[in-house]
């Protein structure tokens, strides 16, 4: 068992340190939240403008057919974006409120030794996301590279890894390297974005219309099957929502902080989507990477996106797929912060996302989506639940950094009824992320109030006696 070391000060608790655990588990204080809302607008900018989710938008198109309108595609995507922001909005509190990561805030509803299931859970989605990301911005590389070089070079695989070495040195940097990089690509991209898209309508309008605009497409399970694919896309991301509103400056209400997450996410996501589905209708080629060369028949101008896709993507496993798996790899191993960006680069690289993402169909990387999704609906359901129908958002944080507090082991009623969840998802797995957050979030507060009566996890909750 580890000895105390020292003590960290909050507003209200005392919260004892212990050795071996890394200093970023530890609560953020008011002069180390550094992030003012513009930053915060710009960084969710940067993440929503990204090569996934223009591949999202591509899945539409199977093999060159649509499985969805224009109209079904932009109402399934409205529904998933206001259901995104309103938990953003929701889960984040934790975070914002009391400074913890994720990883820390994991062990009201799970326990410091169940964390490490629930933890896996977010963080090995999130490396094979990073390589997912990174070998679009390997093949936008090469794209480059093949310009450049009259065609002399063409080798994705070189391109992959030396993408994913930059991002681990730039990883290294932490949070001071997010707010540069994504105000940079979100401004930018945003602007070459809506160049594509006066192109896509000038020059392709005829393709788009007959392979998505005009298409029947389906108001059955395809339509709701997805709007499961874009919360899923986001789920390891709001999941972890504590990771991001721990770095913003404090005094901003909760409505303000939810603002933050709607507006950016709308305009970002929403586009970069309706984007996806254009450039696939229009060539058949579900990869942005390879489309965008296909549309923009200038070398020059090629260029030019190619390099922001790299940007771009950059920018996004800078947000989502290399904090979150690190905080966990900090966690499990006890390696400092540094330590574990490295290592989830060079997991990443391990991800094999050329499986995932095919020229004529995305439907392995909608597929993947969907079945980790099919366990965090389960886990955002149950912090949702303890915090604010058990816990009513009163929360000792001293009491979650205690070895031997309330909080010690594993809480049977937070994993118990997390599995119910993914297997109850797994019966349609379509509509997993839905299924599982429903019967997940039941069974937790069921279990809370009627099992492990002796439970220390009944401590300051509604069920406490």
């Amino acid at each position: 068992m580890s000895t105390i070391i020292e003590s960290y000060h909050t507003k209200e608790t005392e919260i004892e340190r212990v050795a071996g655990v890394d200093e970023s588990l530890y609560p953020k204080t008011d002069k180390e939240r550094t992030v003012k809302a513009r930053d915060y607008v710009f960084m969710w900018i940067g993440d929503g403008v990204n090569l996934g989710n223009m591949t999202l938008g591509a899945s539409v198109i199977v093999a060159g057919v649509a499985t969805l309108n224009i109209f079904q595609t932009i109402l399934a995507a409205v529904i998933a974006i206001a259901i995104i922001s309103t938990i953003f909005a929701l889960n984040d509190r934790p975070g914002y409120k009391l400074g913890i990561p994720y990883v820390v805030q994991l062990r009201m509803s799970f326990g410091t030794k169940g964390t490490v299931i629930s933890s896996l859970l977010r963080g090995v989605p999130a490396i094979v996301w990073y390589g997912i990301q990174s070998w679009i911005g390997g093949t936008a590389l090469n794209e480059i590279a093949k310009i450049v070089t009259g065609g002399s070079f063409d080798n994705v695989a070189i391109c992959f890894v030396a993408l994913q070495l930059f991002q681990i040195v730039l990883s290294l940097y932490g949070f001071h390297a997010i707010k540069w990089v994504e105000t940079v690509a979100s401004v930018v991209f945003m602007a070459a974005l809506v160049y594509v898209f006066g192109i896509l309508l000038t020059s392709h309008s005829a393709e788009i219309a007959q392979n998505w605009v005009q298409a029947k497409g389906s108001w059955g399970l395809p339509f709701f099957g997805l709007i499961m694919v874009f919360l899923g896309n986001y789920a390891g991301i709001f999941v972890s929502a504590a990771d991001y509103s721990r770095e913003l400056k404090t005094g901003m209400s909760d409505g303000k902080r939810g603002a933050l997450y709607f507006m950016p996410i709308t305009l970002s996501y929403g586009f970069v989507i309706i984007i996806g589905a254009m450039l696939a209708a229009a060539t058949g080629v579900t990869n942005p990477a390879k489309a965008l060369p296909i549309v923009i028949d200038n070398p020059y101008i090629s260029v030019f996106v190619s390099a922001f896709i790299v940007v771009a993507v950059i920018a996004t496993n800078m947000v989502a797929n290399i904090i979150p798996p690190a905080y966990v790899i900090t966690l499990l191993t006890k390696l400092k912060y540094k330590a574990s960006v490295t290592v989830t680069g060079l997991l990443a690289l391990g991800a094999f996302p050329w499986l995932l993402i095919q020229e004529s169909s995305s439907k392995g990387l909608n597929m993947f989506i969907l079945i980790y999704s099919a366990f965090l609906g389960p886990v955002i359901s149950i912090l949702l639940v303890d915090y604010y129908i058990l816990r009513k958002q009163k929360v000792n944080t001293a009491e979650l950094y205690k070895e031997d507090g309330p909080f010690s082991g594993f809480n049977p009623a937070g994993l118990i009824a997390m599995f119910i969840g993914a297997g109850a998802a797994f019966l349609e797995v379509e509509l997993a992320w839905i299924i599982g957050l429903v019967v997940a979030g039941t069974a937790y507060y069921l279990l809370s109030k009627f099992a492990f009566k002796g439970s220390s996890f009944k401590t300051g909750t509604i069920f406490e006696k």
